[in-house]
């Protein structure tokens, strides 16, 4: 489109433009910034008419449909959570060590940011497991986020300590079906799979994983997580046990399906 703005002004005259105002409010305002935008003709050269002519129609038509307006928040939101996503994909996707299941090279990764002392985090662990055995295509990361007590620190850094040695997903499994999170559940845990006492203290001492738990939580600060567990997949952040087939809708969007 190469019009000059006497050719916009007929365009909104014979309602050119008012024809574009199909839909949400945000593809009304989308259509006339792009009609603009898209003119030959500098910026400077727009006279006032032109301008309070489309303020008046894009006015006009929000005012008659105000129900839009929810529609068009909801659509902003969804595009910044995924350019914030696109910003930090390499960060959310890429797992430390072992701390992942599924698919090595899935061509979706679902990624679950979780607190071993969360219960719904907890609830979500057969679903998960449901996703994984249905979908081969399918990778699934998990990210620790302890914000819930102190055991939760222990327990992050101690999973993460599985996760080196080739025993994550047992030790994760193990975590949770130990009931609530204490010292003496990390602690059986980690001699469930191998890791000694000794060595779980270690870590959990060390500052040796504080880099990764604070990088996850920065992270989920910026995608607005409003607790755990949160799920990121393609270019959408599910807040809460959202359920199996709000996930299996997440992955098959992402997938394009």
């Amino acid at each position: 489109m190469n019009e000059t703005p006497a050719s916009l002004r007929a365009a909104l005259k014979n309602g050119k433009i008012q024809m574009m105002l199909g839909g949400s409010a945000f593809v009304a305002a989308a259509a006339v910034v792009a009609f603009f935008m898209q003119s030959a003709a500098p910026a400077a050269q727009v006279d006032k008419t032109d301008r309070a002519a489309i303020e008046a129609i894009v006015r006009d038509y929000i005012l008659e449909h105000p129900e839009i307006l929810p529609q068009a928040m909801e659509r902003l939101a969804s595009k910044r959570t995924g350019a914030v996503i696109d910003q930090n994909r390499a960060a959310i996707e890429t797992p430390f060590a072992g701390a992942w299941e599924g698919a090595e090279k899935g061509d979706v990764t679902l990624v679950e940011y979780f607190d071993y002392a969360c219960g719904y985090c907890r609830a979500t662990l057969p679903e998960i497991a449901k996703l994984v055995a249905q979908d081969k295509n399918l990778k699934v990361v998990y990210r620790e986020l302890p914000i819930l007590s102190e055991q939760s620190a222990d327990a992050a850094k101690v999973s993460l300590l599985a996760a080196e040695k080739g025993q994550y997903m047992p030790f994760h499994k193990a975590l949770y079906g130990a009931g609530q999170v204490s010292r003496d559940t990390i602690f059986a845990a980690a001699a469930k799979v191998g890791i000694d006492r000794k060595a779980a203290e270690a870590a959990i001492v060390s500052s040796k994983y504080n880099a990764e738990v604070e990088s996850n939580i920065r992270i989920a600060q910026t995608l607005q997580a409003t607790g755990t567990p949160t799920f990121v997949v393609g270019n959408q952040v599910l807040n809460g046990a959202v359920g199996f087939d709000a996930l299996k809708a997440a992955v098959a969007a992402a997938r394009g399906k």
